[in-house]
């Protein structure tokens, strides 16, 4: 079973976030905390946990997985181009629940894009988060830490009982009080499309876009 490894959201221990780093570096999948439901935290350029993210799940993704990011600088250096609209949508919403797809750069891996082309780039509003990317030196993978089909989980206690065999390691925050994950809202120079309505709802977006 994973070691449920338990740690304060607003002042993650050291050691926790170093370890899980050490996993991901090594090509491992870890689980943690983000400001919406626990996530499987991976390095997307490598392919071998790439795959195991797939495995861990349950079925292979048809679209882009998430990746995690702790800057727009790092969201840039993953896109081919970066639209008015993400500029605009980051500055109103990030940090925090809005996932944002747009044309990934030609060194992310194809399978990370689900075969699309396309990179799904979020900022999430979360200490852990941004720690751990930190020390692996890379943005992370955030696909939600669950099984195909079931629901997301909000707290360390529900990844044990779906993934706990199937990981090494959960960073295990208590529970993070989600109701719903992040919205999902694809970018193209021609307009935008709601993928997925979760936390920001599609009214908001709108709003901020026609300022």
């Amino acid at each position: 079973m994973a070691e449920l490894f338990r740690v304060s959201p607003e002042s993650p221990e050291a050691r926790a976030i170093e370890f899980a780093a050490q996993l991901i570096r090594r090509g491992e999948v870890v689980a943690i905390p983000t400001d919406t439901f626990y996530g499987l935290a991976a390095d997307p350029f490598n392919l071998a946990a790439v795959d195991r993210i797939y495995s861990i799940k349950g079925r292979p993704e048809r679209r882009a997985l998430p990746v995690l990011v702790t800057s727009v600088e790092q969201a840039q250096e993953l896109a081919l181009f970066l639209p008015e609209t993400f500029h605009r949508l980051v500055e109103k919403f990030w940090p925090g629940a809005l996932t944002l797809v747009v044309e990934a750069a030609a060194k992310v891996p194809l399978k990370v894009t689900g075969n699309t082309g396309r990179i799904a780039l979020r900022l999430p509003d979360s200490r852990i988060a941004h720690a751990v990317i930190s020390a692996v030196g890379t943005p992370i993978t955030g696909t939600s830490a669950n099984l195909s089909g079931f629901a997301a989980c909000s707290s360390g206690e529900q990844v044990q009982k779906q993934l706990g065999d199937r990981l090494p390691l959960i960073i295990d925050a208590g529970d993070t009080k989600a109701r719903m994950a992040s919205t999902i809202a694809e970018l193209r120079d021609d307009g935008w499309r709601i993928l997925r309505e979760g936390v920001v709802s599609e009214q908001q977006i709108r709003e901020a876009l026609a300022v």
